[in-house]
C-alpha cells in the first residue's frame, strides 16, 4: 500500500465514528429526489461529495489533527495528495452509488435514463473538480472551523448559477465530454499546487 493510499484510509477511519449524519444527508437527498432520477446523481455529487471531502477536516479541527499529521513519518506532500486522492474517492463512490441507485429508480417509474448517464456524470465531474479545486486549498490553509459551510456550499452554489447563466444542459455538452473531463483534471492539477503553498503558510503562522 503507499503512502497516499495509507493517507485515504487514514481519512476514512477518521471520518468512520461520524458516518450517521451522512448517511441521512444521503436518504434525505434520495428521498427528495427519488421521484426524478436523473436530478438524483447531481445532487449527490454537488451536495453529498463536496461534505464528505470537507469531514475529516471536520474532525481534525475537534481532535487536532493537525499534530497527528505533523509527526507522522510521512513527507508534507503525502499529507496533502491524500487529501485530494480521499476527496476524488469521495467523488467516485457518491458518483457510482447514485447512478446505479438512479437506474433502478427510473427504471421501476418507466422513465429514460441510460442515454443521459456519461454526459450527466461529466458535468458533474467538471463542477466537482472545480468545486474542490476551490475548497481544498482553503480548508488546508485555514481549516475547517474558520471556513465553515461556506467552503462546501458557496463554490456549489456560485457553480450551478453559472450552469443556468451559460444555458448549459445535457445537450450541449454532449460533443466536449472529453474537454470537461481534462478541464476538472487540469482544475484539480493546479489546485494540488497551490494547496501546497496555503499548507507551507499555515505552517509557519
Amino acid at each position: 500500500m503507499t503512502a497516499v493510499a495509507r493517507m485515504t484510509l487514514l481519512h476514512l477511519r477518521t471520518i468512520a465514528p461520524y458516518r450517521i449524519p451522512g448517511l441521512l444527508v444521503f436518504g434525505a437527498i434520495v428521498l427528495i429526489d427519488s421521484r426524478n432520477p436523473v436530478v438524483l446523481v447531481p445532487t449527490l455529487a454537488l451536495v453529498l461529495a463536496p461534505i464528505l471531502t470537507a469531514q475529516p477536516f471536520v474532525v481534525g479541527d475537534k481532535a487536532d489533527l493537525q499534530t497527528l499529521y505533523a509527526v507522522l513519518p510521512l513527507p508534507r506532500r503525502t499529507v496533502l495528495l491524500g487529501h485530494y486522492a480521499w476527496a476524488l474517492i469521495s467523488f467516485f463512490v457518491v458518483a457510482i452509488a447514485g447512478t446505479a441507485l438512479a437506474a433502478l429508480l427510473a427504471q421501476a417509474q418507466g422513465i429514460p435514463f441510460g442515454r443521459s448517464v456519461a454526459t450527466l456524470l461529466t458535468l458533474c465531474w467538471a463542477l466537482f473538480a472545480v468545486n474542490i479545486s476551490i475548497q481544498l486549498p482553503l480548508l488546508i490553509r485555514f481549516g475547517y472551523t474558520r471556513i465553515n459551510l461556506l467552503v462546501t456550499t458557496m463554490p456549489v452554489a456560485l457553480l450551478l448559477a453559472g450552469v443556468v447563466r451559460l444555458h448549459l444542459d445535457i445537450e450541449s455538452i454532449r460533443d466536449w465530454l472529453a474537454l470537461f473531463w481534462m478541464a476538472g483534471a487540469a482544475a484539480i492539477a493546479a489546485s494540488a499546487t497551490l494547496a501546497s503553498h496555503a499548507s507551507r503558510q499555515r505552517q509557519g503562522a
